[in-house]
């Protein structure tokens, strides 16, 4: 891998990673048309993967640095310092919670299936295009039956639980973490934009934990020339990574997640082509 391979793999991460498309879906299909992937050491494109999604991490601090910094005063102060129950505690401090217990079920399934996930047939397109397309149709469904009545005030511990669930189902490639929760959240009831707001919010600790896991057992493969690759993607995925946050929020301010659908469900079909026309293996 150069270094321009580098960059174009962090921008493809960067605008990926929050728009409800899979970042892991596009970033593994561009390692395939790039032949970046070894199938006898897929454990280090997973890796590569983990470590660049760090950039997007940084990028959900910084847009929301301020939600940030209020949710965690306002979660020690109402448990540590007021000591007041759950009921009785800000909205801020109720997030905290939420965040901490969406986290949960994708924390531990992440760890029990860990091996799997960073085998080889998380890397096979067949899987990754069938996810496109089906979390296409559950995303299509949930537009369908969403009733968008309900904001970030009207969240309630059993819609964390329930949208962290759905965030487990991101470890499968294709699906996409932000697919997954937000369309967890139109079930819910949530506007697009608080579901995706708590989509971003909730995907800092699984970020944080998963780049960090894989950037310690990395450090076996980087070498001088890799470490500056993995730092010019990283960057890249940053910059991209606000960026499609912005758009994101602004965009399902007013519309509807239609044109994700009708991607999602064209790069599944073009997938299954390219293999089908034997231009990538799957």
């Amino acid at each position: 891998m150069n270094f321009i391979e580098a960059i174009f793999l962090g921008i493809i991460q960067g605008l990926t990673e929050y728009l409800p498309i899979s970042s892991t879906g596009h970033l593994t299909l561009a390692g395939k048309l790039m032949n970046l992937i070894s199938t006898d050491k897929p454990e280090r494109w997973t890796a590569f993967i983990a470590v660049i999604q760090l950039g997007t991490l940084i990028a959900v601090l910084v847009y929301f640095r301020d939600d940030i910094i209020s949710i965690i005063k306002s979660f020690f102060y109402d448990n540590l310092i007021a000591k007041k129950n759950l009921k009785e505690q800000s909205l801020n401090s109720k997030l905290g919670w939420y965040l901490v217990l969406s986290t949960l079920p994708i924390a531990t399934i992440g760890l029990i299936f860990k091996d799997v996930i960073e085998g080889v047939m998380t890397k096979n397109l067949y899987v990754i295009s069938s996810s496109l397309i089906l979390l296409a149709l559950i995303l299509a469904l949930a537009e369908k039956l969403g009733k968008f009545n309900r904001s970030l005030t009207d969240i309630k511990w059993y819609d964390a639980l329930i949208i962290g669930f759905a965030q487990t189902l991101a470890l499968i490639p294709g699906s996409s973490r932000s697919g997954t929760t937000i369309a967890a959240g139109l079930f819910l009831g949530l506007n697009r934009e608080t579901a995706a707001r708590f989509s971003f919010l909730m995907s800092i600790p699984a970020i944080f934990a998963s780049g960090m896991l894989e950037f310690y057992e990395s450090l076996k493969y980087i070498d001088i020339n890799s470490s500056i690759n993995l730092i010019l993607a990283t960057i890249s995925s940053a910059v991209f990574g606000y960026l499609s946050i912005e758009f994101l929020l602004r965009y399902l301010k007013r519309k509807s997640t239609f044109i994700f659908i009708i991607y999602r469900i064209i790069i599944g079909i073009v997938i299954l082509l390219l293999i089908n026309f034997n231009i990538i293996q799957p």
